[in-house]
């Protein structure tokens, strides 16, 4: 290995930062920022898909859609 003016592996020391700064920006930053990968469901999601898959009939959903709207 070249240790000489701060290359290691080929690349100079600066692209190694940049490149562990670009890693830890995709793999180690929590998602619940602006512009996140997975959306976290609102009640009123949750709701829809409750009614969708046939665990609450239209009555209920309307009963519990408008004590979350209030």
């Amino acid at each position: 290995m070249n240790f000489d003016n701060y290359h290691f592996l080929g690349m100079h020391l600066f692209w190694w930062f940049v490149w562990g700064i670009v890693l830890i920006w995709i793999f180690i930053i929590p998602y619940d920022i602006p512009g996140q990968r997975n959306k976290k469901n609102t009640p009123l999601d949750i709701l829809k898909k409750r009614y969708a898959a046939g665990q609450i009939n239209k009555e209920e959903f309307q009963e519990m859609k408008n004590n979350l709207e209030h």
